[in-house]
C-alpha cells in the first residue's frame, strides 16, 4: 500500500484489479480543499487510458509486475510462440495481447514477456526494429515535389508507406510504438 506522495509517473499500480501504468501525475493543492493527485494511466492488459484523481487518504497498491526475456519463434493460427530465454521454456501469446505490434515481429527476435499475477498480458518489443522490404513499387519521376511515399511490403507481410527512395530489398528501421518509418538501415 502506498500514500498519495508515492504516486508518481512511470509507476504499475493496482487500479479496478488491473494493472494500469501512470503516464502522467499532477500534485495538486486548491485552497480549503484536500490535496488530489490528478493521473492519466493506461491499463496494462487492454491499452486502455482512464484518467483519475487520488484523494488525500486514499491508498493505492502497486502492481506485482515482472518481465522475462523471451525470442519470438513461429506463429501457429491465433498464437505467437515464444521461448524463455533462461529456462528454454516455450510458451504461446495470443495475436490479441499484442495488437498491432504482431505484424513487426520476426524470427528470432528478442522481447520482453510482461507478467502480472503469472500470466502473460503483454509483450513488449524494441522501440525500433529492422525490417527488409520485400516488395515494393517504383516511385514516379516528378512526385518529389512534395513528401510523396509509396506503400510497400516487409518481410513480416506488414505494409506500410515509405519514402519513394526507398527500394525492393533495402533494410529500413521501423518505429513499433507507431508503426511509421524511422530511416534506411
Amino acid at each position: 500500500m502506498s500514500t498519495l506522495t508515492e504516486i508518481k509517473k512511470g509507476l504499475v499500480i493496482k487500479y479496478n484489479n488491473a494493472p494500469h501504468l501512470i503516464v502522467d501525475a499532477q500534485f495538486l493543492r486548491m485552497q480549503q480543499r484536500k490535496p488530489v493527485v490528478r493521473t492519466k494511466m493506461k491499463n496494462v492488459k487492454t491499452g486502455q487510458t482512464v484518467e483519475y484523481s487520488f484523494k488525500q487518504g486514499e491508498k493505492v497498491e502497486f502492481a506485482d509486475i515482472g518481465r522475462k526475456k523471451a525470442t519470438y519463434l513461429y506463429s501457429e493460427g491465433d498464437n505467437l510462440w515464444f521461448m524463455d530465454s533462461e529456462s528454454y521454456d516455450q510458451v504461446a501469446v495470443n495475436k490479441d495481447v499484442l495488437g498491432e505490434g504482431a505484424k513487426f515481429l520476426k524470427e528470432s527476435q528478442e522481447v520482453d514477456l510482461i507478467i502480472f499475477e503469472e500470466n502473460i498480458i503483454g509483450v513488449e518489443l524494441p522501440p525500433k526494429v529492422v525490417l527488409k522490404v520485400i516488395a515494393a513499387p517504383l516511385g514516379v519521376k516528378g512526385d518529389t515535389a512534395t513528401n510523396a511515399s509509396k506503400p510497400v511490403t516487409l518481410e513480416t507481410n506488414a505494409t506500410m508507406n515509405v519514402p519513394l527512395f526507398i527500394n525492393e530489398g533495402d533494410l529500413i528501421r521501423v518505429n513499433t510504438e507507431t508503426g511509421a518509418y524511422v530511416e534506411r538501415a
